[in-house]
């Protein structure tokens, strides 16, 4: 079988579902344009920004990508890759898109609040505050596993941080013109093309002035921008870097998909279906834990309803940002699984224990963009900065989500003082980059990417739960999102429950002890969100 078959193949299930089914669960949430969005009624100027459907989708789409869509998908082969393929056309389908749409729809209707302030809304103040510290603490998690990801990279390729630095001067410049000349379509449409044009050139320059430091000295660089990061408009440095960056990916997609047409390789691996591998554990839970961003991600629904609903001109606009933005993630890793299924499987395994998953997935689509007569060497840097360029975004978005939900925690606390405390953006931020870099003292990627793993499927689930219950009270079937819900707790709590057997074997105790709270508290969340609708059946009752 040729990659070209497989390439095509998922590009029509992507592009059907999304005018397909996309309308489907268009009209189930009731999108409309007769609801004003939260980012003009609540506009400050620096969280509620309404801005162009294509750049508030650069962002949504360059923040939920990171590294998730090639790291996952690229372990799960080891289970073989023809399931890892079928989970990533039909979760993304029928699980991520209706995921991401319907978190971005209920914090729309919400005034573009998070999931934890819908829970509130729909479920009480104790599931309110338990979803927060579980969101918290997996973004924390996020923050510390993507500054080891990419201070590492820098480390072992310092012309990938020159480019990323000049990419974030580019933005700042892109932001501040934007802003100077408004709406005006002309003037955006050519600032585009001298960003995205200088951002490429960046991508050369980059390679010939390395920028080498160490790995402490990156992580304390990479939380203080993470800082800065959050605190500024978004307007001036998330947004735009977000915009420019996506053309980046899409230029990556493209150059995959030429290249892979014109290479024309074959699919090296076997079609043989593995059920479980001495190292992972068995195909099922692991494959749909593993394969996060590129199916389903709970993180998703922090983005979906922390920033992307802050910056929605129109409420028509989310399914092209929510839905679309999935699916073209979905494709993205189909083109992961393309990068490394054109080895073969021992060749594979071999490489994955020795080199991980990034070099892996940069070697492999590098060789394949090179058939376009682009030198090997600068198509695997262009690869590799792209990832990075990914996990930078994540890691500043997530550092922005972060003090969102620290602060929505503590906005119904009675004392002033505690209050206005909370609610500062520079002290709240100052808090969670010190997490992070408390935990980065705990261990890097290969310690903590596993707890990462459970705690962002769970919270796909409980995401899930949350709209579930939202839909309900508006008198909305919500069968197209419960099936998923009752499927993503049956796989998190199977996984969870094995997570924290086998460290508990090992004498890995933390780890055991983490994964059994996560597990207890999807409980309570379940019995709340029963509670909640069980009370209001009863009202119904009586009225």
């Amino acid at each position: 079988m040729q990659l070209t078959h497989l390439f095509v193949f998922s590009a029509i299930i992507l592009t059907a579902a999304y005018f397909i089914y996309g309308k489907y669960v268009f009209k189930k949430f009731k999108i409309n344009n007769d609801n004003l969005t939260p980012s003009h009624r609540l506009n400050d100027g620096v969280d509620y920004v309404p801005s162009k459907p294509i750049v508030v989708l650069g962002h949504h789409f360059a923040s939920i990508a990171g590294a998730g869509p090639i790291v996952g998908p690229i372990i799960a082969i080891t289970f073989g890759w023809v399931p890892a393929v079928i989970w990533i056309l039909i979760g993304g389908i029928f699980f991520g898109a209706v995921h991401d749409l319907g978190s971005m729809v209920a914090s729309l209707r919400n005034d573009g609040k998070s999931i934890g302030v819908i829970i509130q809304n729909n479920i009480g103040k104790k599931g309110k505050r338990l979803f927060i510290l579980f969101s918290f603490s997996t973004l924390i998690l996020i923050i510390a596993v993507f500054a080891d990801i990419i201070a590492k990279t820098f480390v072992s390729n310092p012309g990938v941080a020159s480019a990323s630095i000049l990419f974030i001067i580019l933005a700042v410049l892109f932001g501040l013109v934007t802003k100077w000349t408004g709406n005006r379509k002309k003037a955006f449409l050519i600032a585009s093309v001298v960003g995205v044009s200088l951002m490429y050139f960046f991508v050369y320059l980059g390679m010939q002035i390395p920028f080498v430091l160490n790995y402490q000295v990156w992580i304390y660089i990479l939380l203080i921008y993470a800082f800065v990061a959050s605190v500024t408009p978004v307007s001036m440095l998330l947004q735009p870097r977000d915009y420019l960056n996506s053309f980046l990916l899409y230029g990556l997609i493209l150059a995959a998909i030429v290249g892979v047409f014109v290479a024309n390789p074959t699919i090296a691996m076997d079609t043989k279906v593995y059920v479980s591998d001495e190292n992972l554990g068995y195909l099922f839970p692991v494959l749909f834990v593993t394969i996060a961003c590129g199916a389903i991600s709970g993180f998703h629904s922090l983005v979906a309803s922390g920033t992307t609903s802050k910056q929605l001109d129109k409420e028509t606009d989310a399914k092209l940002v929510g839905f679309g933005g999935m699916l073209i993630e979905s494709f993205l890793a189909i083109i992961s699984v393309g990068a490394v299924v054109v080895l073969t499987r021992s060749d594979y395994l071999s490489r994955l224990g020795a080199e991980g998953p990034v070099p892996l997935f940069a070697d492999g689509l590098g060789a394949i963009i090179s058939s376009m007569g682009i030198s090997e060497t600068f198509a695997v840097g262009f690869v590799a900065l792209t990832v990075s360029a990914f996990a930078l975004t994540t890691l500043d978005t997530c550092t922005r989500l972060a003090r969102f939900t620290l602060q929505e925690y503590f906005e119904d606390v009675k004392q002033p003082v505690g209050k206005k405390i909370s609610q500062n953006r520079y002290i709240s931020t100052g808090v969670v980059v010190v997490l992070s870099v408390l935990l980065l003292g705990s261990g890097g990627f290969a310690t903590l990417w596993p707890i990462f793993g459970s705690a962002n499927q769970l919270l796909a689930a409980l995401a899930l739960l949350t709209i579930s219950v939202w839909l309900i009270k508006k008198k909305i079937n919500p069968t197209f999102v419960t099936i998923p819900m009752f499927f993503m707790f049956t796989v998190t709590l199977s996984s969870l429950g094995l997570f924290a057997w086998q460290n508990f074997q090992k004498d890995a105790y933390v780890l055991s002890i983490i994964a059994a709270i996560l597990f207890v508290l999807s409980f309570a969340l379940i019995f709340l969100a029963k509670k909640s609708l069980t009370k209001e059946a009863e009202v119904k009752e009586l009225v």
